[in-house]
């Protein structure tokens, strides 16, 4: 019952929160209008397109990983069971965060908005300053020596190369 509870939750919060964060507001920022390409350069669209889906990948599978393997959702009201360090977690700490931040960039090559750009930068920001305020203190408390150990083998930002294993 609990992986049902989670799954539907994760799947109500992925339209809410990166749905609305990656997708409505920067529609919404570029009053759904699509600009000429940066430098009346097309190529600099499918660049987006490619951020776009190097973004959703990483997100959807981590949303997924988080219900069924965490038994609970990224959302702070209904957190994991269990500390979640397999799939992209193996490659960096926030794959998340990551994930929407490259379809904010994605959305703003493809729309051509400067605007959009400068709100993916804002966006960064916010989820530095949640991951640093809230959410890493919040996990050291809940999982102790475990996450230390995720947090000593895997970079927050910058996936590594080579997946970690947990030992």
């Amino acid at each position: 019952m609990r992986r049902s509870l989670a799954a539907l939750g994760a799947l109500l919060f992925f339209f809410i929160a990166p749905g609305t964060v990656a997708g409505l507001m920067p529609w919404w920022i570029a009053r759904g209008h699509m600009n000429l390409p940066f430098l009346g350069q097309t190529p600099i669209r499918i660049i987006g397109g490619l951020l776009i889906i190097a973004g959703l990948v990483p997100l959807v599978e981590s949303f997924g990983r988080f219900a069924l393997k965490g038994l609970g959702t990224p959302a702070p009201i209904f957190p994991t069971c269990h500390l979640v360090v397999s799939g992209f977690y193996r490659y960096v700490r926030n794959p998340m965060y990551v994930g929407v931040f490259a379809i904010i960039l994605g959305d703003g090559l493809i729309l051509g908005s400067l605007t959009v750009l400068a709100y993916a930068l804002l966006v960064w920001l916010g989820f530095y300053l949640f991951v640093m305020l809230y959410e890493e203190p919040t996990l050291r408390r809940s999982f102790g020596p475990s996450y230390e150990d995720f947090c000593r083998h895997v970079p927050r930002w910058i996936p590594r190369l080579t997946p970690w294993q947990d030992s």
